[in-house]
């Protein structure tokens, strides 16, 4: 076994347990921070290896040795950002590996090199406030992590762990009701598990605020579409996996065949994990004149873009079309095993 891929092999144990770790705790209740840096940390180890070993030309020891351990790759990373350190890309991935590794201090110092190339990230001023919360007793938000909220607040005011981390700052101030107005927004935006465990703690905020609980959340009958579909099985090759940019999008298409490119069924995911596994139906369509359900038979793709656009470009990754037939019940895979030219 090689380096490299013994090296990949631990890698991606530690994505696997930190991948449960988002699955079980969709909302921290503690004053760490929100189940979303989590899927920031799901991308930090192969988002390392690549930005250091960049194309598989970097993988020749004559041009540059392998990282071995967790503790090379960071070497690397630095070695290459001290060369070049107008990259504030570069800067935010070691801030999220220190992240990971529980430096708070180190990842201040990375994010801040990464604001001073790109002051008004909502993202990164939130990431920041994050790495000082890890230096403090507590973990408490200051006034200036708070100034910094307020900052990410104005680029996006539906960002959602700055609102998450502002009302944990409202709440360590004992400002309950302040937290409450942080924290309702997203209720209409976050997943269900998320709302759940967010609605608790926005009543526990009511409570001590002297407010009524929220109403009782409606219970929702499932729809046609969410009982049909085509389920889906999406892989990714271990060696593209290597090169998976940070910040990548995946994209479940499903087409009518010789038809026209516009989907008629489409998900859009922030890659966390692989495998995946997710339903297209009805309600995934773009088009109300085209259903997935009216269709006989269904071409299906997935594709990894780098930028987070829908249309297709090069240097993508991407998997073979599949056609299947459309029907109760039906079930297919795709492995995302090229690069589109």
């Amino acid at each position: 076994m090689t380096a490299t891929v013994a090296l990949f092999i631990t890698l991606a144990t530690v994505l696997t347990v930190l991948a449960l770790g988002y699955v079980l705790r969709p909302l921290w209740k503690d004053a760490r921070v929100a189940g979303a840096a989590l899927t920031i940390a799901l991308l930090v180890l192969s988002g390392t290896l690549y930005f250091v070993l960049g194309t598989p030309d970097a993988l020749d020891p004559a041009r540059r040795a392998a990282p071995e351990t967790l503790d090379d790759a960071i070497a690397q990373l630095e070695a290459r950002l001290a060369e070049n350190p107008d990259q504030p890309e570069g800067w935010r991935l070691l801030g999220n590996t220190w992240i990971t590794l529980g430096e708070g201090e180190r990842a201040e110092q990375a994010y801040r090199k990464a604001l001073e190339l790109v002051p008004d990230d909502p993202g990164l001023l939130t990431e920041l406030v994050e790495a000082r919360a890890m230096t403090t007793p507590g973990r408490r938000i200051d006034d200036e992590s708070i100034a910094l909220l307020d900052r990410a607040l104005e680029q996006d005011p539906m960002h959602q762990r700055a609102r998450w981390f502002l009302g944990i700052a409202h709440r360590q101030a004992e400002q309950p009701a302040e937290a409450v107005k942080a924290w309702e927004p997203l209720l209409g935006v976050v997943e269900a598990a998320t709302a759940a465990a967010l609605r608790e703690q926005i009543n526990l905020a009511r409570a001590d605020a002297g407010m009524e609980p929220l109403p009782e959340a409606p219970i929702e009958a499932p729809t046609a579409a969410d009982q049909t579909g085509i389920t889906i099985a999406v892989s990714l090759d271990p060696e593209l996996g290597l090169r998976l940019p940070p910040g990548a999008t995946l994209f479940v298409i499903a087409r009518q065949p010789d038809g026209p490119p516009m989907p008629v069924a489409v998900k859009k995911l922030p890659v966390t994990q692989f495998p995946i596994i997710i339903t297209l139906g009805d309600g995934d369509g773009p088009m109300p004149t085209m259903k997935l359900s009216q269709l006989d038979t269904v071409e299906l793709v997935a594709r990894i873009s780098a930028s987070g656009n829908a249309t297709p470009a090069s240097g993508d990754f991407t998997s073979e079309t599949t056609r299947v037939t459309n029907g109760e019940g039906v079930k297919a895979a795709l492995l995302i095993d090229r690069v589109a030219p």
